[in-house]
């Protein structure tokens, strides 16, 4: 019997290991950063407005600090798992990089152009946004899913460095997806 491996871990795995790779060269930590992974953009870095839009993705393989690293991959194991069970590992798939396309872009445009903005969870906020959109139909607690979502949001209001432009891009691309995908479901 062969053991199923999900996108999920897949995820976290890879994230993890970019992020592990990059300690072992300290000067190697800021080059990722600098060159590969934030989105932000001013006259002195690189970044989106100078063309280098893969950023909008990769900004998800570059994190803060090793706190900041287990608790996005802690938050996207958790939930991520649950979103891909319900929706299978494509359309998961799809609602996450819509997602960190949304927070990315929404981070870049209305988000401070001199900070760079590192991480996962703009991404693992459209997870949450997609189980806001079925919660109910698929047998979630949906309180639950509320509860959690809002204290998510209490945080990134209240405690200081949290990029909330990316958490509301990703949660409200998240959202749109899945209903885009709810909707594109039921005409097939």
């Amino acid at each position: 019997m062969r053991l199923r491996q999900s996108l999920t871990t897949t995820l976290v795995a890879l994230i993890s290991l970019f992020y592990l790779l990059a300690q072992f060269d300290h000067q190697l930590v800021g080059q990722l950063c600098l060159f590969y992974g934030g989105t932000y953009s001013n006259g002195y870095f690189p970044g989106v407005s100078t063309g280098q839009w893969y950023r909008l993705f990769t900004v998800a393989l570059t994190h803060a600090n090793i706190l900041h690293l287990l608790t996005n991959m802690w938050a996207l194991y958790s939930i991520g798992n649950l979103v891909e069970t319900v929706f299978g590992k494509s359309r998961y798939l799809i609602i996450f990089m819509v997602s960190l396309l949304t927070a990315s872009l929404t981070s870049v445009f209305l988000g401070p152009h001199n900070i760079p903005g590192v991480g996962a969870s703009g991404a693992i906020f459209g997870l949450f946004g997609a189980l806001l959109v079925v919660g109910k139909r698929v047998g979630i607690n949906y309180r639950s899913v509320v509860s959690i979502v809002i204290l998510n949001l209490i945080i990134t209001f209240t405690v200081p460095n949290i990029d909330w432009h990316a958490h509301l891009g990703g949660l409200i691309g998240g959202a749109i997806t899945t209903q885009i995908l709810v909707m594109l479901k039921r005409r097939v």
